[in-house]
């Protein structure tokens, strides 16, 4: 399948000259050194190759989706966005940092709740939102912050 006919690049003077710098640098991440052979190989200007998704893939030795890929970025977001490193979405943050943990360790070593052999997880899950601690937390996050602490609830 051939992409070529949808997403054309044509680079300026000044991205192809910011694109032969990024190449020209000795120490560039490899993912942002092959975006830019991408786009000097497909750049269907003036002074541009205009190469076929198969030939470039062929001669950069990478899959033709993601040559078509690095046309479809340039194309709908523009060269910075395309050689650019996006942002992780990785985990979310912490529900608890080393405040709220403190406070939850502190809430675990205190007497339980009158009628109770001991804390529940969920009852310090409760506990902790009754305080303000945090806006909500679930027991889990509870447990899995409390497991990593040394101390001993009994």
């Amino acid at each position: 399948m051939n992409y070529n006919t949808k997403y054309v690049v044509r680079l300026t003077e000044e991205e192809r000259d910011e694109l032969q710098g990024v190449l020209a640098r000795g120490k560039v991440a490899a993912a942002r050194r092959m975006r830019a052979q991408v786009l000097l190989k497909a750049d269907a200007g003036p002074e541009g190759s205009g190469l076929t998704d198969e030939q470039i893939a062929a001669a950069l030795d990478v899959a033709k989706i993601t040559v078509h890929r690095v046309r479809q970025a340039y194309v709908e977001a523009g060269l910075r966005a395309t050689i650019e490193r996006r942002p992780n979405a990785g985990r979310p943050p912490r529900k608890l940092d080393g405040a709220a943990e403190a406070r939850l360790v502190a809430v675990a070593c205190s007497p339980p709740p009158s009628g109770q052999v001991r804390w529940t997880l969920r009852m310090l899950a409760d506990k902790l939102v009754e305080l303000e601690v945090v806006d909500t937390i679930g027991k889990d996050c509870v447990g899995a912050a409390l497991k990593k602490t040394r101390s001993s609830r009994g």
